[in-house]
């Protein structure tokens, strides 16, 4: 009997445990990134409508195929290792842009996973939060090449926020409503 009873209390407590892990980011989140994120939509939107209207074609052509690749579930996928990785910059000062491909690394410290692009000028470290099966949040911090990057919090010119998607091919992206800098639309897209 003793034993259903502890059993029954570890189930009861499962449940509470994975609300408190998705419980973290809304404790972590500022409030201007709770609010970009939640009009995310809308700033997607404007700025494909943007580079849709005046992007070259060939860059065009690049975003039309990161953004055909449906979501699939996170679950089973290893985000761990070396990954080569581009910023696609949709909309704003430009119509659109897209960078050549650099380095980024994706770790696991036992609490979650945290990128870290390590090559090029603009750089981001940050850490992935579960939203749902196919979209993950991300939390970062925006940084040139040479300088600390400062803690997420610490302002609106450093503190990044946005969704993770992967896609069936393995590759992934995370998209980042409006950035601070230049752009409407900030993709990070991710391959081995």
């Amino acid at each position: 009997m003793n034993i259903r009873i502890a059993a029954f209390a570890i189930l009861l407590a499962l449940p509470a445990s994975w609300a408190s892990a998705d419980g973290v980011f809304q404790t972590i989140v500022t409030k201007a990134d709770a609010e970009r994120l939640a009009k995310y939509d809308q700033t997607r939107e404007e700025a494909l409508s943007e580079a849709r209207k005046s992007g070259a074609a060939e860059d065009l052509a690049t975003l039309e195929a990161v953004l055909a690749k449906p979501a699939v579930s996170f679950e089973g996928f290893d985000m761990t290792g070396e990954w080569q990785c581009r910023t696609i910059k949709v909309g704003g000062l430009s119509p659109l842009i897209v960078y050549g491909w650099f380095k980024c690394r994706v770790t696991d410290d036992g609490s979650g996973w945290q990128l870290e692009k390590t090559s090029g000028s603009q750089r981001t470290t940050g850490r992935f939060y579960t939203e749902s099966d196919t979209r993950l949040h991300y939390l970062g911090s925006f940084f040139v090449a040479g300088d600390t990057p400062k803690p997420y919090g610490s302002g609106p010119e450093t503190d990044q926020a946005g969704f993770a998607f992967r896609a069936k091919d393995g590759t992934w992206r995370i998209e980042l409503p409006a950035p601070y800098y230049e752009s409407k639309l900030d993709i990070l897209e991710f391959r081995r």
